[in-house]
């Protein structure tokens, strides 16, 4: 007796038991396998050397012996092809069975009723934990023929674990419409490494679904599909759709897949299963499709038929055919197709009959009519308003463009498309709009392609212009639902970026969009009648176009020529346009270039007439371009460079967190803007630039670095003036929002965008508030308004204070003040200090301290004593002077008065003109004789007063030899 093992299964009588185990041994014959039903066949592992085994596993555990002995496998790389499987018993490919298919070596996933088996999804938190989210509802949801990812504030990862064989692809269908969902797909192998890609982010839908394949390595493969949205503004966001997985390189197919409801395979060997056409179904595995009855229908790949509701005004639409030979057109009316109404059910309508003939539009300007009614475009440096052709005088040049007004028949270089039908916007005359679609929810899509922008021949190529070409278009929307209207603009062939959207009714209006890259290649309406899944019941709810401009496109068409500035040309009357010197306009109606005025520049469209300068603002004047240049008493070089900042976080109302993130050029350089804002969240790689910008920042590490960018807008791109006053050009700033510390006005420099938005639709402008601020070293200390933490209160005026010690006025000797020090032995020091509080910077420089020589007080002292003691010795020495005249005049009183005594009451006789000769000698030899000075002065004091009140002076006899009078009082 013996026992043989089958490998991967027990053998015969082999049980087990908790906490021990036996065998049993029995006789070889137990019991035989009779059904083929009863085990199947499966391949080992392969081995180093690349071979396996095939051996049989019974389909119920602790059956009998009698399975079939192991045989050696096929080897590892074995594949069938498409339309084949594996025969496990012979190990040969045999073709798949009428009404099912085979991908060979691939898998496919085109049913998502339920997610299909293999597949993860899951829910993240997206906000780093700082609020508590919960994600868990967040998944990638079935929607039936597709699966459709979150729209809120969380990351939904669809994974799907794969092991392949040999090298293989991952393949898939995708519909990515709107960039505030970040969509990204990437390989990790069985170490969670991931693949290197360059295609790991996925570039939005142009229009319809888009296909994306990746190679894959042989071994384990984990894929990853992963979105994240951000609702920062409140809007709706458009999920990601993903359809047809398919992946290659598996080792084998052991059986055909029956074809899905709704589908077929006719023939043995099928890759695939066909859908049935409209109205008409089939089940599980059908090989034809069976016919719906009369009063039902149903859509291409359905499983089954619906009953037909009565027919209404919005089951069929109008359109114009084309202009006949005597230029008629016929108005004709078409059911919507698939037909699903009926039109023999009571209340049912009828379809208006067609044919009403009716005269044809004319051709849109730059166009004209040909000898069979059709609309055909001038020919170069012609030009037309829509009958016939003319070409352009001498002196003038096409205005060139594409200009639609009249819509008789869908323009060559536009198309409709939708997922379920090829149109979707008809023309009617006036107007082109929008059709029923089959669902409400469908996307009507109308795209224009343009090849690119050239700027006229007679304009300065100024490369500080904004506006290369300008796109307008006239609108209307009339809703029950929630519809919305977005308008797209291309930056490449793939790429789409939602510029604006309007949601609900909108009532006839213009919209404008300045282009400002020549890389823009197309423009895209999509309409939308509702986000909820429903057929056909808002049919009415429509979109219409009536009129659509651009400007300076190449290869474009004209509608009327202008002046231009004439260069002489090859021939004596040849001549060709010339851009005008910068800084010219032209004169009316010549070729004549004139300069503008001063403090003016040319900023227009078309310099033509004087009207065309416009006064700069101000502290500006222009540059050598005839742009704007500042001038002001300040200097802001040290603030010129590009300055970012950004908003307080905010947060939506999942935790969230993200800013609003500002560029600043305050000034620019001359002929260029600095300031550039960025989109690298899709492959756009979009960028505006201006004095002022603005985008939406997340921080997030979903793409492999810190930040990501979105949503960029010029705030600002035409400096309007720098002013100290609070309102300019109709510009305010916020004056109240920013209080003054100090009496030193703010500096403001006001700026206003070109472009406008649903919301501004006179553009949008931003005031920059510079304050004088010293304390300040940092140069990038710039504030938002209090009351408007986003820099704005109303999405359209935006305010910022920028706070800086080089906003103050270049400092002068105004600014400071002299102190003198004491002298100290001779020294004196003469320091300059500044002005408090300082409201400067720069400019003068302090003085340096200055030294000098000084006098000290003890100097000063001695010097005041001796002049002081001279000034009294020269006093008393002239009071002495006049003392002795007074003497004088005394004694000639005296003698005056003795020669008078003889007569009384007559004064004596004069005998002599004068004092007689000799008495003043005598009198000087009566004081000469005196031994001193004192002397003198002891004498005078020594004189005796008379009786009479004279003095008594002692005389000397006169030698004049005159005979002397004898005294009475003499004896004889």
């Amino acid at each position: 007796m013996s026992v043989v093992k089958h490998p991967h299964k027990k053998a015969a009588g082999e049980l087990e038991a908790p906490g021990r185990s036996f065998t049993l041994l029995c006789e070889t014959p137990s019991c035989v396998f009779s059904l083929q039903s009863d085990y199947h066949f499966e391949y080992t592992d392969c081995d180093v050397l690349g071979s396996r085994w095939r051996v049989a596993v019974p389909n119920k555990a602790n059956t009998c012996t009698g399975l079939p002995d192991p045989v050696k496998g096929t080897e590892c790389t074995f594949s069938c092809s498409e339309g084949e499987f594996l025969d496990m018993r012979t190990q040969e490919c045999q073709k798949c069975a009428a009404g099912t298919y085979s991908l060979g070596t691939s898998v496919a996933f085109d049913e998502w009723g339920s997610l299909p088996a293999g597949f993860v999804s899951q829910g993240l938190n997206t906000n780093g934990g700082i609020i508590h989210t919960n994600c868990s509802n967040s998944t990638w949801t079935p929607k039936g023929d597709y699966i459709a990812s979150n729209t809120d504030e969380c990351s939904a990862i669809l994974s799907y674990a794969v092991n392949l064989k040999k090298h293989g692809t991952v393949s898939f269908d995708y519909f990515y419409p709107d960039n505030s969902i970040y969509f990204e797909f990437f390989v990790q192998n069985d170490q969670c490494q991931s693949t290197d890609s360059d295609s790991r982010w996925m570039k939005i839908s142009e229009s319809d679904w888009s296909h994306h394949t990746v190679e894959l390595n042989k071994g384990s493969n984990v894929l990853y599909w992963r979105s994240t949205a951000y609702t920062l503004l409140g809007s709706a966001i458009k999920p990601v759709l993903l359809k047809n997985i398919a992946i290659s390189g598996v080792a084998y197919m052991s059986e055909c897949f029956h074809c899905k409801p709704g589908t077929y395979s006719s023939t043995p060997g099928s890759a695939r299963c066909t859908p049935c056409p409209a109205n008409s179904f089939s089940n599980k595995g059908a090989t034809v499709c069976h016919e719906c009855e009369k009063d039902k229908y149903a859509e291409a790949g359905s499983a089954s038929c619906k009953p037909r509701p009565a027919c209404n005004s919005s089951d069929y639409f109008y359109t114009h055919t084309p202009c006949d030979s005597n230029g008629k057109t016929q108005l004709m009316y078409k059911w919507i197709e698939p037909k699903i109404c009926s039109e023999s059910v009571e209340g049912a309508v009828k379809l208006p009959a067609s044919g009403e003939m009716q005269t044809c539009p004319p051709c849109n300007p730059g166009f004209f009519v040909t000898n069979s009614s059709t609309c055909e475009p001038c020919a170069s440096g012609f030009y037309s308003n829509g009958t016939a052709c003319a070409e352009c005088p001498v002196g003038t040049e096409p205005v060139v463009g594409f200009e639609y007004k009249w819509w008789n028949k869908m323009p060559s270089n536009m198309k409709s498309s939708a997922f379920r039908r090829e149109y979707t916007w008809e023309v009617a005359g006036e107007y082109i709009y929008t059709i029923p679609a089959d669902q409400d929810s469908d996307y009507m899509i109308l795209s224009l392609n343009v090849p690119g922008y050239r700027l006229p021949q007679s304009m300065a190529k100024d490369s500080e212009r904004s506006e290369l070409s300008r796109i307008t278009f006239v609108f209307e929307t009339i809703c029950t639902a929630d519809c919305t209207l977005y308008f797209m603009v291309g930056y490449n062939q793939w790429n789409n970026d939602v510029v604006e959207q309007w949601r609900g009714s909108s009532s006839k209006q213009s919209y404008s969009y300045l282009i400002q890259s020549n890389s823009t290649v197309s423009f895209t309406w999509t309409f939308q009648r509702t986000q909820g899944y429903t057929e056909r019941k808002y049919s009415a709810d429509v979109a219409k176009i009536y009129s659509i401009h651009i400007t300076n496109v190449i290869d474009g068409v004209a509608s009327h020529c202008r002046h231009c500035a004439l260069g002489l040309g090859y021939g004596k009357t040849s001549s060709a346009c010339v851009p005008c010197p910068p800084g010219h306009y032209m004169l009316n109606g010549t070729g004549v270039c004139k300069s503008c005025p001063p403090n003016t520049f040319i900023r227009a469209e078309q310099p033509v007439g004087e009207e065309a300068c416009i006064r700069c603002g101000p502290n500006t004047k222009r540059n050598k371009a005839r742009t704007r240049e500042r001038r002001l008493h300040y200097d802001f070089s040290p603030l010129a460079n590009v300055t970012g900042f950004q908003s307080s976080p905010r947060f939506t109302s999942k935790g969230l967190r993200y800013f609003h993130h500002f560029n600043v050029a305050l000034c620019g350089k001359e002929g260029r803007e600095l300031a550039a804002c960025v989109d690298n969240v899709t492959e756009s790689g979009r960028e505006v630039r201006g004095y002022v910008c603005q985008s939406t920042v997340v921080p997030s590490d979903i793409r492999g670095q810190s930040v990501v960018s979105s949503q960029p807008a010029v705030i600002g791109d035409t400096l309007i003036g720098v002013t100290t006053k609070t309102t300019l050009s109709d510009i305010s700033s916020l004056e109240q929002s920013f209080p003054a510390a100090s009496s030193l006005p703010d500096v403001i420099f006001y700026y206003r965008s070109s472009e406008t938005t649903q919301a501004c639709k006179h553009g949008r402008s931003t005031t920059i508030r510079l304050r004088c601020d010293p304390t300040v070293t940092a140069k990038d200390h710039i504030t938002l308004p209090s009351n408007c933490s986003e820099g704005t209160c109303d999405g359209c005026s935006f305010h910022f204070l920028w706070q800086s010690r080089h906003a103050c006025p270049l400092c002068t000797k105004h600014h400071y003040r002299e102190i003198v020090s004491a002298c100290i032995q001779g020294i004196q020091v003469n320091t300059y200090v500044w002005q408090q509080p300082l409201q400067c910077y720069g400019g003068e420089a302090l003085p340096p301290q200055r030294v000098s020589a000084c006098v000290t007080l003890d100097f000063w002292l001695k010097f005041g004593v001796s002049t002081g003691t001279i000034a009294a010795v020269l006093l008393i020495s002239i009071s002495c002077y006049f003392w002795k005249k007074t003497r004088k005049l005394q004694y000639k009183y005296s003698k005056l008065a003795m020669n008078s005594s003889g007569k009384e009451c007559e004064l004596p006789a004069a005998d002599s003109c004068a004092i007689m000769e000799g008495e003043d000698a005598e009198d000087d030899l009566i004081y000469l004789t005196k031994k001193s000075f004192f002397n003198k002065i002891h004498k005078s004091f020594s004189r005796e007063r008379t009786s009479d009140g004279f003095d008594s002076v002692p005389l000397k006899s006169s030698s004049s030899g005159l005979p002397r009078e004898e005294d009475d009082s003499d004896g004889p």
